[in-house]
């Protein structure tokens, strides 16, 4: 059976600043991602629908991904409510994903707060046999939360994925959300700010770079030849 993963993301970049290097390596090891992007992330004071569009598929191919989604979430407007539920958990029936990914639930921007709510609640919805809800009930396996905070928030990972030899392409796909980086003056240096970020979770677990995340549930290991690489 295919491994999955869905990612879903506030809006645009933050799945590129949290897990960027850990798209890019599941992707190359075989495993099919699909990032969702609740809002188009407008608007910003350097950006445009248009231009946020083109910088998420120039971004997403630097990644190596073929499919990402939009949904009609409003930037500012993200909650966790009944509907927002269904339409995600509809999402989750549909792409049917063994690991799920979403923001961590500890932050400043009220949208990041609402998406972590809304994931954990639309995972629990799309179980649901007796629903309306369209295609087959489907439970991700795990519920993983990656971090695109906008607070020095104090966390102690789960485990830190080693993306030594896709930090680059992180970078790059940073560097294509350009209304966002380095035409945003207050965010020029951000870029060299998650690099930094990458190369100390990295040091933590003995490799170049890594990206830290937290899982809620017990993270299961099932080989000895997992069990000898952490």
């Amino acid at each position: 059976m295919e491994s999955v993963a869905l990612v879903i993301s506030p809006h645009p970049d933050d799945a590129e600043i949290g897990m960027g290097g850990t798209i890019a390596s599941l992707i190359q090891q075989g495993v099919k991602v699909v990032v969702a992007d609740l809002s188009d992330g407008e608007p910003t004071p350097h950006g445009s629908v248009e231009v946020r569009k083109e910088e998420s598929r120039e971004a997403s191919k630097i990644l190596g991904l073929t499919e990402r989604r939009l949904l009609p979430l409003k930037n500012r407007e993200i909650f966790d409510s009944v509907e927002n539920r269904s339409l995600v958990a509809a999402l989750i029936r549909e792409v049917r994903p063994h690991l799920l990914f979403g923001p961590y639930w500890e932050d400043a921007h009220p949208d990041h707060v609402q998406a972590a709510a809304l994931v954990e609640s639309s995972r629990f919805y799309a179980k649901f046999v007796k629903s309306d809800l369209p295609h087959e009930p489907w439970y991700p396996r795990k519920h993983l939360h990656f971090f695109s905070t906008h607070m020095k928030v104090r966390f102690t990972p789960s485990f830190v994925f080693d993306i030594s030899a896709h930090l680059e392409s992180k970078i790059a796909a940073l560097s294509a959300y350009r209304s966002q980086f380095s035409a945003n003056p207050s965010n020029r240096g951000r870029i060299e700010e998650i690099r930094a970020e990458a190369t100390y979770w990295g040091h933590q677990v003995g490799v170049s770079a890594g990206e830290p995340f937290v899982c809620r549930e017990l993270v299961r290991i099932s080989s000895a030849e997992a069990l000898s690489r952490i």
